[in-house]
């Protein structure tokens, strides 16, 4: 009896030999590296400049200190402070100048994270195609391998339409051509 599963077994390993499967070490954990901490990794100064800058702007901190700031301004510049002299009388043209360039610096400094943010996303975005495709072989492979085993123990396969469906790799291609018409009519 024991003889029969080993020879069992090898015929259907050796059914499979023709087949590549995608190897187990292209989607371990151990070989890949979280797409963040590489791209943390590889910023320039420029791009570690911005991220400090971006989260310091991005906090009740600074809020804070731009309320206060403009209150205290607002306050020395209608003279309710005593013994000091209004430099910036209303209307207030230097503090709306001094609001603009921040708005301005601001606006500059957070675009460039969020086209930073927006690169790793498309990677991000790129990698789980991948691996999506890699998976839909993979299941596909799997669909196959259990059918053949099915075959082998007598099972009536044909009675199942879906089943021929799954069977088949996916067409990338088509389902591209899908997307782009769908975008196209909106």
């Amino acid at each position: 009896m024991a003889k029969k599963k080993i020879k069992a077994r090898k015929t259907s390993t050796h059914k499979l030999r023709n087949v590549r499967i995608t190897p187990k070490a292209l989607l371990s954990n151990r070989h890949v590296k979280s797409l963040k901490q590489e791209s943390d990794r590889k910023r320039t100064i420029m791009e570690k400049f911005v991220d400090i800058m971006t989260n310091s702007f991005g906090s009740n901190l600074f809020l804070s200190l731009n309320i206060v700031w403009f209150v205290v301004w607002i306050t020395i510049n209608v003279g309710l402070v005593p013994g000091v002299k209004p430099f910036d009388p209303y209307p207030f043209g230097f503090l709306t100048m001094t609001v603009s360039l921040e708005a301005i610096v601001l606006s500059i400094i957070v675009l460039i994270s969020q086209n930073r943010s927006a690169r790793l996303a498309d990677l991000r975005e790129e990698l789980n195609l991948q691996v999506d495709t890699i998976t839909e072989r993979e299941i596909t492979k799997l669909i196959n391998m259990q059918i053949l085993m099915m075959k082998k123990h007598g099972f009536d396969i044909k009675k199942d339409p879906d089943l021929e469906k799954m069977m088949e790799p996916l067409d990338t291609s088509n389902l591209k051509e899908k997307l782009a018409d769908q975008l196209q009519a909106s």
